[in-house]
């Protein structure tokens, strides 16, 4: 192959990388876009058409209207303190779960991983009936307990620390073992050091999925008492028996960013521990 063909395949190369990236953006981006927009937009020019990409006048109104047609900061503290738990306690969970499926020794150890495999192939819509069931029987329902207990489940963020753990070399924790350190100390002055990227790996996508939970919260919530943003959000739909998408949408920009903003400033620390197989020394 000469050099001629060879720059003109990388050219060709990067022509599709790019077209495929621009796919992704507009598929990503445009959604976002519109209800950005949308959230400005007055109701008849929600309704066009041909639709507009652009409002024909600012209403920024929409923004007061979704904060003030629904408990709206209340719906918000709910999520904060909900998210804020449930994060804790996967994280704790999770990191401590899979430093002893790779580094202690005890019997049965491989099957209780089959069990965290197994728990990652059952959607955790078939054991919605169940879980409520045994909640309501224990008089847990529209209270903090009854929604963060049944949500507690570490299976994802376990395999994905020992997937992590088990890459870091053998010849460290032995190194360290050698040295004196016990379980504790390994775990809080080796192995944690070494896993930073993963943590905030783990971190983001499980305060990412907990605020965006919406099932088991809709069961269980009755009132603005406990239930967290994304049911307020849907009372803020329902709540003239008429949807105005205009609130609708601003009540979702609302939603959105405090995760949005996590996600942008730790995203580079997410994509490290996603695609980290190694321990540079």
């Amino acid at each position: 192959m000469d050099a001629d063909t060879h720059a003109r395949r990388e050219r060709l190369v990067k022509v599709f990388g790019y077209a495929a990236m621009l796919c992704v953006l507009i598929i990503v981006g445009l959604p976002l876009y519109w209800i950005v927009m949308t959230s400005f937009k007055e109701r008849p020019d929600i309704y066009t058409i041909p639709v507009t990409w652009w409002p024909a006048v600012f209403h920024p109104q929409n923004y007061s209207e979704a904060v003030q047609s629904v408990e709206f900061f209340a719906f918000l503290r709910n999520s904060v303190i909900i998210t804020s738990i449930l994060a804790g306690v996967k994280f704790v969970l999770g990191v401590l779960s899979a430093y002893g499926l790779v580094f202690l020794r005890f019997p049965g150890k491989n099957l209780v991983f089959l069990g965290i495999i197994a728990a990652l192939m059952v959607p955790n819509q078939i054991t919605v009936i169940s879980n409520y069931a045994l909640v309501a029987e224990w008089g847990w329902r529209n209270t903090f307990q009854g929604i963060i207990v049944p949500l507690a489940g570490v299976a994802f963020g376990t395999f994905l620390m020992r997937n992590h753990f088990l890459s870091i070399p053998a010849e460290i924790i032995e190194a360290a073992r050698m040295d004196g350190a016990g379980p504790l100390r390994l775990l809080w002055r080796v192995v944690l050091p070494l896993s930073g990227p993963t943590m905030v790996a783990f971190a983001i996508i499980t305060v990412v999925n907990e605020w965006n939970e919406y099932l088991w919260p809709f069961l269980m919530a009755d009132d603005a008492s406990v239930a967290p943003l994304p049911i307020g959000l849907t009372l803020l739909q329902n709540n003239d028996g008429v949807t105005n998408w205009g609130p609708v949408m601003a009540g979702t920009v609302l939603a959105m960013l405090p995760i949005l903003v996590v996600f942008l400033l730790l995203q580079r620390h997410m994509i490290k521990g996603l695609t980290s197989g190694a321990v540079k020394g």
